[in-house]
C-alpha cells in the first residue's frame, strides 16, 4: 500500500465567508464581533460584550 491523502469532496469554497448563526435566535450573523462570539447583539447574556445602547435626549411628555 501507498501512504496517499485523498482529497476532501466537500468543504467550503474558497473565497467565500462562512455562514455562522446565533446560538440564542439562530439567526445569521453579519456583524464580525458577533461572528467571533457566536452570539448576536440582542441575544448576547454577557453585559461586558454587548454592544452599547444609544439614548436619545427628550422633551418630557405634557402633562405627565
Amino acid at each position: 500500500m501507498t501512504d496517499q491523502q485523498q482529497d476532501a469532496l466537500t468543504g467550503p469554497v474558497p473565497g467565500l465567508r462562512r455562514k455562522v448563526w446565533c446560538r440564542g435566535c439562530r439567526r445569521e450573523m453579519t456583524d464580525p464581533e458577533s461572528r467571533m462570539r457566536g452570539w448576536g447583539r440582542e441575544c448576547d447574556p454577557d453585559q461586558r460584550t454587548r454592544h452599547p445602547e444609544h439614548d436619545v435626549d427628550q422633551d418630557p411628555i405634557p402633562g405627565l
